[in-house]
């Protein structure tokens, strides 16, 4: 295919906006599925994201289509995912991408993930083709929803084009549009090869397959290729492109995306970012992308032992499909050998766990999640701290510092009371509130407005999406990023099972709401934890004070059932006996304690 003839473009939206049905219906309308083969949401591959209804991974798709003008166009889609924990999927869609459509509900107008997108494909200098979408549904406001982009973002009105991926009206024209308006791919067809890894998978008969745009040059099968970041040669076992599953072909040109199935069995050797050249080539490597920084940390621990090294190897592949996955080995008293793992998430934390379980066989244990501290100690030094483990104690801290993000909720305006409350109960600080509607035609109460805070990322970390959710009856929607370091009066909860320190089970929290914390989480476990042979006290502590206490009773075997009569110093005798048996136990036994234990622990009220 001519350069001049080749269309890169991937969609943005926020959540549940319609992407991926809309990407349905221009694979049905360029033919590239066949209808026999053609199911709901057939860019959502995995399982998870089925059950879900939610884009986890971006999917590549090439399709050829017939334009007006006669001529026929590759167009190379990217389908990106909606939630902002995952972010860091669509800015790497973004960079391997000329143009970007962004899809905005009929029905729900401007959502905070909107804007943020948009923002990041004008970061990246990318031609935008506004759709609205579901005009088919009865509560859909298509005009209002256009002036509404037209007034916050700025889109001319004659560029909006108005589409049902439902009931597939619109699509023609929507394909047209990304013809017209998204620019041909620069780069020198003449020039060395250079090709960006944009994203990547393991398979267990391939190897490494990289997901690549060509910059410059060609990439054909059976050529002596380089990486160049790891310097590691190899020879491509294939190369071809996505239909959306793998399409074995004899070349890549300038501006086309595909993938090289790399044949490489260490997957530390290739790495998203990289640049693939020709061996012996003189170029320079492409710029690559900025490193995800984690916002949540949680320890994953194999629930046997003995599978430590299969969750290694699991981790070290599933990195290799996900990015922002951060990970480094770490040992807990309670729990044995396993990883530290940093997120970018609550979500995402959820569906790494979920995919090792289900794609590598695995049984695990999360503990508590956590966020990453700045400590001051006495000496002047300075450390991160994302475990409560590695706190240092009080005597050698000077300062904890905490990490507080810039929140932005959209909402509409008979929910600002409800949000506002949220909010303050929550640390948060206001920064400012914004009106998005203007127009007369708007009714009483459905007025949105974008509210702006400042809240610690500790506060967001496990019900503040639901809470928000709820008490805006599913209207409201929220899109945070970092704001910088501050300060807080912090203290280190210890949980103490049968006397002994359960690192998992330790939190840090703000001073003032140690108290309540401490005893609402022995209340908590002492519901959860099962019954042993012998009493178990469980304690909740800071430092070395006590700060309350529950105990589970103890499972009494009645040892006196096989007596019938008899002398009583028979019966007093077996007694002592039971009574000396459950000290010794006490001593020596162990507490298993439950998963559901630690996750009870995030459900804590606030």
């Amino acid at each position: 295919m001519e350069q001049s003839r080749i269309r890169n473009f991937c969609i943005i939206a926020h959540i549940d906006h319609g992407k991926s049905t809309l990407a349905d219906r221009m694979l049905e309308l360029t033919g590239t599925i066949p209808p026999r083969e053609m199911a709901e949401q057939v860019l959502d591959q995995m399982d998870l994201e089925r059950e879900r209804g939610i884009t986890i991974k971006a999917t590549a798709v090439r399709m050829t289509y017939r334009a007006d003008d006669g001529r026929a166009y590759e167009l190379n889609l990217i389908d990106t995912p909606g939630h902002v924990d995952f972010t860091y999927e669509v800015s790497r869609a973004l960079a391997a991408c000329e143009g970007a459509m962004l899809v905005v509900d009929a029905s729900q107008g401007i959502q905070a993930q909107t804007l943020a997108n948009v923002y990041m494909a004008l970061e990246h200098d990318l031609a935008i083709v506004p759709v609205i979408n579901k005009i088919d549904l009865p509560n859909a406001e298509p005009e209002r929803v256009a002036d509404e982009m037209t007034e916050v973002i700025g889109f001319p009105r004659e560029e909006m084009i108005f589409a049902s991926a439902k009931e597939g009206v619109g699509t023609t024209e929507v394909l047209e549009a990304v013809v017209r308006r998204v620019p041909a791919p620069g780069g020198d067809p003449d020039a060395p090869l250079r090709a960006l890894i944009f994203d990547s998978k393991y398979d267990p008969y391939k190897g490494v397959i990289a997901y690549v745009r060509v910059v410059d040059g060609e990439l054909r099968a059976g050529q002596r290729l380089r990486l160049m970041a790891t310097g590691r040669a190899l020879e491509p076992l294939e190369v071809g492109f996505f239909r959306p599953t793998f399409a074995p072909g004899e070349r890549l040109g300038t501006g086309e995306v595909g993938y090289v199935a790399s044949g490489l069995k260490t997957v530390r050797e290739c790495r998203v970012g990289d640049t693939i050249t020709v061996e012996g080539a003189k170029t320079t490597p492409l710029p690559g992308y900025l490193p995800a920084k984690p916002m949540v940390f949680a320890g994953l621990y194999p629930a046997n032992a003995d599978d430590y090294e299969l969750l290694r190897d699991a981790l070290e592949k599933l990195q290799l499909n996900d990015a922002a996955l951060h990970y480094e080995p770490e040992s807990s008293l309670a729990l044995g050998p396993g990883f530290r793992c940093g997120f970018l998430g609550l979500l995402h934390m959820d569906i790494v766990q979920e995919r090792l379980e289900r794609e590598y066989g695995l049984d695990l244990l999360a503990t508590s999640p956590s966020v990453e501290y700045r400590v001051l100690k006495t000496d002047g030094a300075e450390m991160a701290v994302d475990s409560p483990a590695e706190l240092p104690s009080p005597q050698e801290t000077a300062e904890i510092r905490e990490p507080w993000m810039n929140v932005s909720i959209i909402a509409p305006d008979r929910y600002i009371g409800a949000t506002m409350d949220l909010v303050t109960g929550r640390r948060g600080e206001f920064v400012k509130m914004d009106y998005l509607d203007h127009g007369p035609s708007v009714r009483e109460g459905e007025r949105r407005v974008t509210l702006e805070y400042r809240l610690p990322l500790s506060e967001m970390l496990v019900d503040f999406y639901d809470q928000l959710k709820s008490r805006s009856q599913g209207y409201a929607s929220m899109d945070y990023s970092f704001d910088d370091y501050r300060p807080a009066r912090l203290v280190k909860v210890e949980v103490l099972v049968n006397q002994h320190p359960v690192d998992a089970l330790s939190v840090i929290v703000p001073a003032e709401k140690a108290l309540a914390y401490g005893r609402a989480a022995v209340e908590r476990l002492r519901r959860l934890i099962p019954r042993q042979l012998f009493e178990v006290p469980l304690q909740a502590a800071i430092g070395g004070r006590v700060i309350a206490r529950e105990t589970v009773r103890a499972m009494r075997k009645n040892v006196l059932a096989k007596c019938y009569g008899g002398d009583v110093t028979r019966k007093r005798k077996l007694l002592e006996k039971q009574r000396e048996g459950k000290k010794r136990m006490k001593r020596v036994g162990n507490v298993d304690i439950p998963q559901e234990a630690f996750m009870a622990l995030l459900r804590l009220e606030k």
